[in-house]
């Protein structure tokens, strides 16, 4: 079905760009906080959530700081891991678990295990110095109540039950390590999209199309935006006038941020990363391994490429992911994308940028030519640093999503965004993007909550709007991690991951 419609009309309130999380989310909370809103989505592909949000196309972590080692990357003065970046990460993937509470209570979505279920998050290392490295992060974050539950151990026995396949025809003389929580979980971005997108071209005053791509952005006079769009099966031509456009395309954003020629958008740029995964649905082997494991980073590898082996669980099935394989690429998008989007984003005011990004960013152009050249074999041997035992035989080459990690410039110094996501609105507030990386849909619900309080605070500032908010957000104005704050909150998170059936 290309479109679904109720009353379309030339002239929505709030009119999306892309039909991944990002998009879906923010339609869903502006409904939940002003049903009367107009709202528009259009998307280029012939079906929703099939770019970033796509269930193969990302490792389905959700983020929440437990077992990823680059987001503690770092030690203090006093040589102990700095673990702030996590617990703000937790604090963020708080408010999208409490958003899916809320999407389940209001029946948007029936069944939470089509895209949510939990799954233990394992921090792996081996070798002396990483195991003194993930020693200390654990004895920092456990001293923080996000954290206090997270278990380490030395011990092969226990590491045997938490993770079998990491032993099989390990050295064992290497000294290794893990911590777990089991509050972790497994998610498939591109069905809840889906599932947000059909409740959203169900209601009043709202209408999703696919097959219809975005050409042009142009500012009217009073503020407002006209949308040039193309339906791409029938080639028909014709605009919407918006007094609210969200650019939600994933990699290409940056194309269509270009054209709205808003100030903010000069000198930023894009720098496209592709990549693989290897996967394995052989029963025996995936009923070994309940869990999503986390490793280092490895030398120049972006933070998209910290390698995890995990049970992943899409349309009910279950298979084991390791990668991801990182590799060199020009285009911005996986299913549209085309090899010019690279060069084509090229404009007098960041061609300096990613001249500079290039030139001191040559160990991670190498890395990713060598990545793309790989052969099966090589390929197998960095599985094995997770899985001694793992057979060739056993596992597949897919291609995984396209991440366009942002560029920016500030005060003359041009570097990768690695990590967050840039959120970009202009001085009007009547037109949003989104541009970066990791942790991404992982913490949509705060990302776009961050929209709306700068978007649409008139309707938030209403006495309404808050219950509205906080029916949907119940924590969107609390700091959680203050102790005090999140035991306030914890009834409800409690109940809203019962209902998401995480345990």
């Amino acid at each position: 079905m290309q479109q679904s419609s109720t009353t379309a009309t030339d002239e929505p309130d709030v009119l999306l760009i892309g039909s991944g999380v990002m998009s879906t989310t923010l339609g869903a909370m502006l409904r939940g906080l002003d049903p009367t809103l107009k709202v528009e989505l259009y998307e280029s592909a012939d079906g929703y959530a099939q770019e970033a949000s796509h269930g193969w196309h990302n490792a389905g972590t959700g983020h929440a700081g437990i077992c990823e080692l680059s987001y503690t990357p770092s030690r203090g003065d006093d040589g102990e891991v700095d673990v702030a970046k996590a617990i703000e990460i937790f604090h963020q993937f708080e408010h999208s678990k409490q958003f899916w509470g809320h999407l389940i209570r209001a029946g948007v979505i029936a069944d939470p295990s089509v895209f949510v279920n939990a799954v233990p998050h394992i921090s792996f290392v081996y070798g002396q110095e990483q195991v003194d490295f993930l020693r200390s992060r654990h004895q920092q974050m456990t001293k923080h109540h996000f954290f206090a539950d997270m278990e380490y151990t030395e011990d092969r026995a226990v590491i045997a039950q938490w993770a079998p396949l990491l032993l099989e025809g390990r050295d064992p003389q290497e000294p290794i390590a893990c911590t777990k929580m089991d509050a972790g979980t497994d998610v498939n971005y591109g069905a809840l999209s889906r599932h947000i997108v059909d409740w959203l071209g169900g209601q009043e005053g709202c209408s999703v199309a696919t097959a219809h791509r975005v050409t042009d952005l142009d500012e009217q006079a009073d503020g407002r935006w006209k949308v040039s769009i193309r339906d791409t099966k029938s080639g028909r031509r014709f605009s919407r006038t918006a007094r609210f456009v969200f650019i939600g395309a994933g990699g290409g954003s940056l194309p269509l941020l270009q054209k709205s020629g808003i100030p903010e958008a000069k000198g930023l740029g894009g720098f496209p990363i592709g990549g693989q995964w290897l996967v394995c649905d052989k029963p025996e082997l995936v009923e070994q391994h309940t869990a999503k494991v986390y490793g280092m980073s490895p030398g120049a590898a972006p933070t998209m490429a910290v390698p995890h082996l995990d049970l992943r669980i899409i349309d009910g099935k279950k298979a084991l992911l390791f990668g991801p394989y990182a590799a060199w690429t020009t285009k911005f998008l996986h299913e549209t994308g085309r090899l010019t989007d690279l060069p084509g984003s090229i404009r007098p005011d960041n061609i300096f940028s990613l001249m500079k990004v290039g030139l001191f960013n040559l160990p991670l152009v190498r890395y990713l030519i060598q990545q793309g050249l790989q052969r099966m074999s090589t390929r197998m041997g960095e599985l094995e640093n997770f899985y001694p035992g793992a057979q060739t035989k056993d596992w597949k080459l897919i291609d995984a999503g396209i991440r366009v990690q942002a560029i920016k410039k500030e005060d003359g110094d041009a570097g990768i965004v690695h990590f967050g996501t840039e959120v970009i609105t202009n001085k009007n507030k009547s037109i949003s993007s989104l541009l970066g990386a990791s942790p991404g849909a992982s913490v949509s619900a705060d990302i776009i909550l961050q929209i709306v309080k700068q978007c649409f605070a008139d309707q938030l500032a209403t006495d309404e709007g808050q219950d509205r908010m906080k029916a949907m957000v119940p924590g969107f104005d609390v700091d959680l991690s203050d102790a005090a704050q999140a035991d306030a909150q914890r009834r409800w998170s409690n109940e809203a991951v019962t209902s998401l059936n995480l345990g």
